[in-house]
């Protein structure tokens, strides 16, 4: 069995080592570990390698694999979020900024999900601080968009980040580009209508 797991590594390693920015290439990596999924251990593993520069491409692999099958993450998600404050490489931050984003949406939307079971409060203020210091940091502009969705979304559990949120977005706005305003402006409208229903203390 363990020289199975080490077999199962190597493959997974090779393949991201090919791996190319083309969606076609990351797709056909990412339905390799969907159909072995006893690797995403090992894919996460290669996420967080951070001196490696297969580390990026780890994570794109992983954005496509957890938008097909959340439920992979869930036995990870200690290690996913722990390690998240580590990640600094512009090609790494923007599918943990969706990863996480689709995390929080399952979250709040999805009453009956499993995911309602292993995602604690500990892991929920991590992501509220990794996607406020994407925020405030000089990232992409994809970073930041997903960092405000995952933000808003947890104001809905924690009144303190909506009045946070709004002064950041507010404070940057003409310092951003046209698409981080459109984003600013739409998420500014949704935190001013729920102050109007429930206003905050």
């Amino acid at each position: 069995m363990e020289k199975y797991k080490i077999l199962k590594r190597a493959i997974l390693e090779e393949k991201l080592n090919y791996a190319r920015a083309y969606h076609k290439t990351r797709l056909e990596v990412a339905n390799w570990v969907l159909d072995n999924p006893e690797t995403f251990s090992d894919l996460l593993d290669f996420c967080y390698d951070l001196k490696n520069d297969i580390s990026y491409k780890a994570s794109w692999i992983l954005e496509i694999v957890v938008k097909d099958d959340l439920s992979l993450v869930y036995p990870e998600i200690d290690r996913f979020c722990n390690q998240l404050e580590h990640i600094t490489r512009d090609q790494s931050l923007r599918p943990m900024a969706k990863i996480c984003e689709i995390i929080i949406h399952e979250f709040y939307k999805n009453k009956t999900s499993e995911i309602k079971k292993v995602l604690s409060q500990k892991h929920k203020e991590q992501i509220t601080t990794n996607c406020f210091d994407w925020l405030i940091t000089d990232q992409k502009v994809a970073c930041k968009a997903y960092s405000i969705s995952s933000l808003y979304a947890l104001g809905t559990e924690f009144d303190w980040i909506h009045p946070e949120l709004e002064t950041i977005l507010k404070e940057g706005y003409n310092n951003h580009s046209a698409a981080f305003k459109a984003r600013a402006r739409q998420f500014l409208a949704k935190i001013e209508k729920r102050k109007k229903q429930k206003p905050y203390n």
